[in-house]
């Protein structure tokens, strides 16, 4: 369970760092099973799909050893706080995400953000075409991330809002022609951690994974969890943020007097 403080955070940063969500135990059960599929089964060799856009392990998105890292951990009942009393879908499958690093003598370029579900063409979506499917992110760091550039969960603080106040004014529509770009209202952070530390990050911040320049596999397991309020396709959500979060809405009104 969340703390109202860290509702508060949510509401105001869009992303929230809770660290030793996952018990060591479990992340090392998923690094070995991860490692033994990159091993003997996940090189792409027979199946050129297999590993693109950052996904691999395909075999393992429902398995228990990587489920069990949301669904048996802390993560749940955090996501439970946000997303309040009528909750969310049960969690079947997570992203693989692995990061591998950059070529020795390269520098690594500043990440570029983006927003999940917008169709390019490349991705299983026809271009010009957008929806959106769950409500919030929950990325759990399977590996040591104690710096910068290297391969790190990026996030733009306070971002969420302002699409949000982007969408009121022009529309949601706009997204057919691609991600809009503005300033927005803070520098990306690069988030640093440890094994079993995780993120929840709110469906329409901007985020994304930096180059890596040091010499690891970062390994991360990433779950989409969606709340039951989400209507497909989704539309609504752009400019209400947060219809499908009552605990952050309970945590905003002001605290009962003695």
């Amino acid at each position: 369970m969340l703390t109202r403080q860290q509702k508060l955070q949510f509401h105001e940063q869009g992303w929230l760092k809770i660290p030793g969500a996952v018990p060591k135990i479990m992340v090392e059960k998923a690094r070995r099973a991860i490692n033994h599929s990159v091993g003997n089964i996940g090189r792409g060799e027979d199946r050129p799909d297999r590993n693109r856009d950052g996904q691999f392990c395909d075999e393992l998105r429902n398995a228990e050893s990587i489920t069990d890292l949301f669904n048996k951990t802390p993560l749940s009942g955090a996501a439970g706080s946000l997303l309040g009393k009528q909750g969310y879908h049960e969690i079947r499958g997570g992203q693989i995400a692995l990061r591998f690093p950059m070529p020795p003598m390269v520098d690594p370029r500043e990440p570029n953000g983006h927003l999940d579900g917008l169709g390019n063409g490349r991705n299983g979506q026809p271009k010009g075409s957008y929806r959106r499917g769950f409500s919030m992110f929950a990325v759990v760091y399977l590996s040591h991330v104690s710096e910068e550039f290297s391969g790190n969960f990026t996030v733009w603080p306070k971002s969420h809002a302002a699409y949000e106040a982007h969408f009121k004014k022009h529309g949601h529509e706009v997204l057919s022609n691609g991600l809009p770009r503005f300033e927005l209202p803070e520098k990306r952070v690069m988030v640093t951690g440890e094994p079993g530390d995780a993120v929840l990050a709110h469906y329409q911040m901007m985020h994304g994974a930096c180059p890596n320049a040091s010499s690891n596999i970062r390994y991360a397991a990433i779950f989409r969890v969606r709340s039951k309020r989400l209507e497909p396709p989704g539309f609504a959500g752009y400019t209400d943020i947060w219809h499908e979060f009552p605990g952050v809405q309970k945590a905003l009104e002001p605290p009962k007097k003695a």
